[in-house]
Formats: structure tokens, sequence, C-alpha cells
């Protein structure tokens, strides 16, 4: 896997991908930035959640449920000391759908909390306590 990350002026830096897709990382003003682009600790946690959130719709997918719609909301704190590194991420999956069979769901987001997130497991292997839970909206 590759990328490339080009600085743009001030703290705003063009990330592009191996695979070709383009995102802006940008600073808060107070940093000396123009708030043009998300964090780079805002991308990590974005990252996390959706490598959770691919895992949970193909597992479910996979196990013939009809999934409608899958909303990650995540929640991260930080130590308060330089660096700055995540403590504590907890994600909350929204996950709607015809029928949904609760074991089905319960068990696909522990596959990917234990098994095949490799952004989750990488942070928590590196002392970040990761939490996760779910509930099915009608």
């Amino acid at each position: 896997m590759k990328a490339t990350v080009k600085w743009a002026g001030e703290v705003k830096f063009e990330a592009t991908s191996g695979s070709g897709h383009t995102v802006i990382m940008d600073g808060p003003p107070d940093h000396g930035g123009t708030n043009q682009g998300v964090r780079p600790m805002e991308m990590l946690l974005l990252g996390v959640g959706g490598c959770a959130s691919f895992d949970v719709i193909h597992i479910l997918k996979k196990s013939r449920q009809d999934v409608t719609g899958c909303v990650a909301e995540l929640q991260a704190d930080r130590v308060d000391e330089v660096p700055a590194v995540f403590s504590k991420i907890h994600l909350h999956f929204l996950v709607s759908g015809n029928n949904l069979k609760e074991s089905q769901v319960k068990r696909a987001v522990a596959l990917s909390a234990e098994k095949y997130c490799s952004a989750s497991i990488m942070l928590s292997k590196g002392g970040v306590e990761i939490g996760h839970s779910y509930e099915i909206v009608e």
C-alpha cells in the first residue's frame, strides 16, 4: 500500500491514496490552518469507522441479512499531553434493515472487533481501549 501527502501551504495537505483518491487535511485556525479539510487524527478515526463498517456490512450480507443502512458513530478520547494519542475509541453501530436477526448483528460487530478490522485491532495493540456497541433500527 502506498500514498502521498503533498504540502499545499500553511498547514494544509493534499493526500492521495495508492488507488488514486484524494482528500484534503488542514489544521484549525489557531494552528495556522484555514479549516479546509479534516484533521489528520480525525482521518485516522474515520479510517477506523470505515474499516469496521466495511466488515459489519460484509458479514451481514454474507449471512443473508437484508441490511438497508449502517451508521457508525465514533467517540474518541485523547490524552492531554504530547503526543496527543487516542486513549479510548468507542464505535456504536446503528444497523437498519428488514427482519434483521439480533444474533447476526451482534456476531458481525464482534467479528469485526476481534478478527477483521485491521485498523481498530492495530490501535488496540498499541494501547488504545476500543469498545463496540450496536442497536438495530427498524
